[in-house]
């Protein structure tokens, strides 16, 4: 079994930033050793002298597009360019082509995922209105969660029926993950803007029609159906100050049952950046005011949001440039979201510490993954080499998604992902890639 020793790095774990070395064996991490402690001998040594080492990132909100939507993007590019990111491990939603509505099509999914995924992976199955049955049949120790859109996004997977959803808090077997916007009022706020502006506005309408109170009436709702029910919830991408009432940070995160994320492009843009993004940030939930996004990050900070993702949601340059009616919602982030977060850090916004707790160790805790998202003896090594220092623009021809594309395209950052292990092996080196070994699928202690 091949040994690999990473000696003097920066290693950041649990709260604290230290020196030292991390020996792999295998798919595991086999020991750790403190600065001056008697090293192993190892077949492969890598010297990290002045490099920061990080567990993998664990994305628990992507759009992959696969299957029945592959010109967008697929598991295998996709996933090629998390990993190139620092992201290990993800979890995708089922609004594919055709909608992840059964146990029979979900295992599709799996199954393309172990042939194609350079990184771990977990599927959500999906709810509707009709498929309650296919939901409880779900498997806590194999399948992430389950995902409701309250409120219509791409591929139109609306639950509506108050009763359905009352059903589906009430007997899920796992997790519940929300889109929470109310439907009724985006198709009120939608009415008027084609009234006062016809069937072309300005991108500026978006968080107008997607609005404050449409997230807020969700969100409450679902958080009453969770309190009434016992039932683990999850909501997702959040973008308002008023949400963030909803929320506690009074206790551990193993013990909540109501958990929050935010989704890096709410953290990065306001809405003063459609004036010159364009569609290329139009996303559901929309992306927010000033007032929001400062409220968000103090959320982050303080614990009443758990985790941070991407929603990564591909779309082609030329779907993306259509009208803002014709132009679908969604952006590709997850090459580019350890790196922005951390170049948050290094302007003082979060702690290096922080980032790791909330892309690492938090989804892991609040999904209750097996031996991934910390660095500890006896771990998977999902592991992530970064020079901190090193200064770099984002170009097009280092873009690793499907469609081509980023909306930080230009920005300047200063987190070099340098090396990427992926269970031991050591998958994206220096721009390299070895793909010789395919992620695996995620398994929960539930």
């Amino acid at each position: 079994m091949t040994k690999t020793l990473i000696t003097h790095a920066r290693i950041v774990n649990e709260g604290k930033i230290f020196e030292g070395s991390i020996l792999i064996e295998g798919e595991y991490i086999a020991g750790i050793y403190s600065q001056g402690a008697e090293l192993p001998k190892a077949d492969n040594i890598i010297d990290a002298k002045g490099k920061y080492l990080l567990p993998g990132a664990i994305d628990d909100q992507v759009h992959f597009r696969d299957p029945g939507l592959t010109h967008k993007a697929d598991i295998y590019t996709e996933s090629r360019a998390a990993v190139a990111g620092g992201v290990t491990s993800f979890m995708d939603m089922p609004n594919t082509v055709p909608n992840t509505l059964t146990q029979e099509l979900l295992e599709e999914k799996y199954e393309i995922a172990a042939n194609k995924s350079l990184a771990n992976f977990s599927f959500y199955i999906g709810a509707s209105n009709t498929n309650l049955d296919e939901v409880v049949k779900t498997n806590p120790r194999n399948v992430c969660g389950v995902k409701i859109f309250m409120g219509s996004s791409t591929g139109n997977m609306l639950v509506n029926d108050t009763l359905v959803l009352e059903q589906l808090f009430a007997q899920s077997p796992v997790l519940i993950a929300v889109h929470a916007e109310d439907e009724d009022t985006i198709k009120a706020n939608t009415q008027k803007a084609k009234e006062q502006f016809g069937d072309n506005p300005p991108m500026t309408v978006h968080p107008q029609i997607r609005s404050v109170e449409a997230c807020y009436k969700a969100s409450s709702q679902a958080v009453a159906l969770a309190q009434k029910h016992g039932t683990r919830l999850h909501i997702l991408h959040l973008t308002t100050a008023q949400e963030m009432e909803l929320f506690n940070n009074n206790v551990p995160l193993a013990e909540k049952k109501i958990t929050a994320e935010v989704c890096i492009p709410h953290l990065w843009f306001t809405d003063e950046d459609y004036q010159h993004k364009g569609t290329l940030i139009k996303c559901n939930p929309a992306v927010k005011s000033a007032k929001d996004r400062e409220a968000l990050w103090k959320a982050l900070l303080d614990d009443k949001i758990d985790v941070v993702a991407t929603d990564h949601a591909p779309h082609t340059k030329e779907e993306k440039e259509n009208t803002y009616f014709a132009s679908p919602s969604g952006m590709p982030m997850v090459q580019h979201v350890l790196p922005a977060m951390l170049e948050m850090s290094r302007k003082g916004a979060i702690s290096i510490e922080k980032v790791v707790e909330k892309m690492c160790h938090n989804p892991a805790i609040l999904f209750q993954i097996e031996n991934r998202g910390f660095i500890r003896t006896g771990y998977f090594a999902d592991l992530v080499l970064i020079d901190l220092d090193f200064a770099y623009t984002i170009e097009e021809k280092d873009i690793l998604y499907k469609c081509g594309w980023s909306p930080i395209q230009g920005e300047t950052l200063h987190a070099k992902i340098e090396k990427v292990f992926v269970n031991g092996h050591l998958t994206y080196n220096q721009g390299i890639f070895d793909e010789n070994k395919k992620g695996k699928r995620l398994l929960f202690n539930r």
